[in-house]
């Protein structure tokens, strides 16, 4: 049996059907993988931010603070130890750590299309044939997007990613002041994006051009 989808127009009108690949959007859901694949992409996209010096690293402490015997005083060889204030830190964060986990590629792609036939079988993915704007006008994509909420998503919330099949100027400056909307490029589709927003909208053309990247 084959998967259809309709395909609908800027106004939310239903114009032709589009057959989809089972490969890619019948997957059926593996949460091990799922989890297992956001967890990987997170950890190889996290910046290290935190890093503290250690005593050979912080400034000054070039002289004995005082001499080493007869003051009554403790003996000490640098104000950079880490029992001073403003001293060097033991066992501190440091900004070499490493995070990246590996996942090979079939892992990667499997779980993408799980997240993409999750999309399909709950009726959060729309197709439109295309986006075209007449004009730099953030209220002019609302307006579509706000109508695609209402008549297909059945939703007053937005958290909506667009893919589309190629770069389009006028539409990322329009788009980009949106709260919870997201638009990328097909060439940057990953899963983060399809499983951090609750509805996804694809042109036609990426969706084509998608499916057979994933089938020749």
């Amino acid at each position: 049996m084959s998967l259809k989808i309709k395909i609908y127009n800027q106004t939310a009108e239903e114009v032709n059907d589009l057959e989809l690949a089972e490969n890619i959007f019948a997957v059926p859901v593996n949460t091990e993988l799922l989890h297992q694949a956001i967890v990987a992409q997170n950890n190889n996209s996290r910046q290290v931010l935190a890093h503290t010096k250690t005593r050979s690293e912080v400034a000054g402490g070039g002289k004995k603070p005082w001499k080493q015997k007869g003051t009554g005083r403790a003996r000490v060889g640098s104000s950079r130890s880490p029992i001073w204030i403003g001293g060097g830190v033991t066992f501190g964060p440091r900004k070499d750590r490493n995070f990246k986990q590996k996942i090979n590629q079939k892992m990667k792609q499997r779980a993408m299309f799980i997240a993409l036939s999750d999309r399909f079988e709950s009726k959060t993915l729309a197709v439109i044939n295309e986006i075209k704007l007449s004009e730099y006008k953030t209220k002019a994509i609302s307006n579509i997007l706000t109508t695609f909420e209402k008549k297909i998503f059945s939703t007053d919330r937005r958290s909506l990613l667009i893919i589309s099949d190629g770069k389009d100027e006028m539409l990322k400056y329009s788009i980009r002041n949106l709260q919870n909307t997201k638009l990328i490029n097909l060439d940057n589709i990953n899963l983060l994006d399809i499983v951090n927003h609750r509805n996804l909208i694809m042109t036609e053309q990426a969706i084509n051009a998608f499916s057979k990247r994933y089938n020749q």
